[in-house]
């Protein structure tokens, strides 16, 4: 069955904050795989032809997620995120910072504080951003980088993935 997705992208300046929501054709676990695995994110975060490359990650309460972002010429762009809260299949928070190689912070970046939340729809997931910034120069910053379009291709890399997931998930079952 195709289904119409929800999409929507907006930015609150009076409060330093951008939503999205969107929903994703695959059941909740199988998605809350998708933004909560290294194996599986390094497949789809980045929009491409970019791709995200893992170093560490330790999903949990107080552990990190560093990863770059791998251009098409080889260049690499580091992040790190730490995570705050997670309740399984329900949501996760975390600080998100740009980071070097060495998971050095760099403070003359956007800094975010995500709240990511998950809502079983049966045969579709829904998944809500909320994403805070200190002060509205971090988020002009962030959107003048091109985080909407760079999020909205790598959420449709997403949408493939999930495809091919799903197929491995139900020949395994």
């Amino acid at each position: 069955m195709k289904h119409h997705l929800a999409f929507d992208f907006s930015v609150d300046k009076d409060n330093r904050k951008i939503t999205v929501t969107r929903e994703f054709a695959a059941e909740l676990p199988l998605v809350w795989d998708a933004y909560t695995k290294s194996e599986i994110l390094d497949q789809w975060w980045a929009p491409k032809p970019w791709k995200a490359k893992t170093k560490t990650m330790d999903f949990r309460e107080g552990g990190t997620w560093h990863y770059a972002m791998v251009g098409p010429e080889g260049e690499e762009h580091w992040a790190l995120v730490n995570y705050i809260k997670i309740h399984p299949q329900k949501s996760f928070s975390g600080l998100d910072v740009f980071a070097d190689v060495e998971a050095q912070v760099n403070k003359e970046l956007p800094q975010s504080k995500w709240e990511v939340s998950f809502e079983d729809k049966g045969e579709l997931t829904g998944v809500s951003f909320l994403i805070h910034y200190d002060d509205l120069a971090q988020l002009e910053t962030t959107i003048q980088m091109g985080f909407k379009k760079g999020l909205t291709v790598a959420m449709e890399g997403l949408d493939e993935l999930l495809v091919s997931l799903k197929k491995i998930s139900d020949y395994e079952k």
